[in-house]
């Protein structure tokens, strides 16, 4: 039996490394221009991916470049937990955490308002807000899950997670600018960042081009965003079950372990005894991964599929992106 394992894992190593070193080769690309022209790295990662989109294609890159572009960057964003401490969540105060379930919520009822004005069944509306509320693709595939089964489902879920992946690709260059255009404080573009961005890698890409205060602060806020998915699905769960409708397929856990591993390394971290040698080489580890996922991320950018799919749900998903840049930095305005 352990040979037969043995086999398996070699037989997974094989699909997943041209792939996984193809992502390896333009994070050491990026991390050389960044070093040398002084741009953030995230950003070259990001571009020199788009520009080989093309292996994300079927083909032997395919499996390696979408498992770097999940399970690497979910190690990467559980590693950041050595970075933060528990006294650095509480020095934020209960302000961000306001703010987050301000947000969720009131996005995802003017989600489901607007999709009904244009013309969707109200649950494609929910499902675009979650996405663009709490995690983006992460939060669509969950949502799904857990909503009823209709014949459009599986094309609503399809468009979501393409346009929430193409809006954050577009947020992480944009909104920085947005941040110093604000004349925002780093802890303000921290939050501001984690709380409008859809996806956490380009959370993290955004936050740490303009500084580690900032990409720390927006790493917690988001975190705070993918703890409010657990409410959600219950929410969606009552629904289905409201209409009598039982969701097939394996469901995903409620909270993401990645979520968990950062607030378990956080907890560690806030204790003092983890050597500063082992915190630097599990936050160099860390960056790593995140760069290299980046670049996985960047060759699954597909923008022109976007187009097969009409105006009106591209109008509805910008629309929704749009509304919570407003209300966040009308709350970071009024209420910081």
């Amino acid at each position: 039996m352990s040979a037969i394992a043995l086999v398996s894992i070699q037989d997974r190593v094989r699909e997943l490394a041209p792939g996984f070193v193809v992502s390896l080769i333009v994070a050491a690309a990026a991390t050389f221009l960044s070093e040398h022209y002084g741009a953030p790295v995230m950003l070259f990662a990001l571009l020199l991916g788009m520009a080989l989109n093309f292996l994300s294609a079927d083909g032997k890159c395919k499996a390696g470049i979408e498992f770097t572009a999940r399970s690497v960057l979910r190690i990467g964003v559980a590693l950041l937990g050595m970075r933060i401490t528990l006294e650095q969540i509480a020095g934020l105060g209960w302000k961000p955490v306001a703010l987050v379930v301000t947000l969720v919520v009131v996005t995802i009822l003017v989600s489901v308002v607007a999709a009904k004005a244009l013309g969707f069944q109200r649950l494609f509306g929910m499902l675009t807000g979650g996405a663009t509320a709490i995690c983006g693709a992460s939060a669509a595939l969950a949502l799904a899950a857990a909503l009823p089964n209709h014949p459009q489902k599986e094309r609503a879920t399809l468009f979501t997670v393409i346009g929430v992946s193409a809006l954050s690709t577009l947020a992480m260059i944009l909104y920085p600018m947005i941040a110093n255009w604000a004349g925002l404080s780093p802890q303000e573009a921290g939050v501001f960042l984690g709380a409008t961005i859809h996806d956490v890698a380009q959370v993290v890409g955004a936050g740490y081009s303009m500084s580690p205060e900032t990409g720390d602060t927006a790493t917690v806020v988001k975190l705070m965003r993918v703890a409010m998915l657990v409410p959600v699905i219950v929410v969606a769960a009552m629904i289905t079950r409201m209409q009598g409708a039982d969701p097939t397929g394996k469901r995903p856990p409620l909270l993401p372990w990645f979520a968990v591993g950062f607030i378990i390394l956080a907890c560690v971290n806030s204790t003092g005894w983890v050597p500063s040698l082992v915190q630097g080489g599990v936050n160099e580890l860390s960056r790593w991964c995140l760069v290299v996922s980046i670049s996985a991320l960047g060759m699954k950018t597909q923008l022109k599929e976007l187009a097969s799919v009409g105006i009106k749900p591209i109008l509805l998903m910008i629309g929704e992106t749009v509304f919570l840049v407003a209300l966040v930095l009308l709350l970071l305005h009024w209420a910081w």
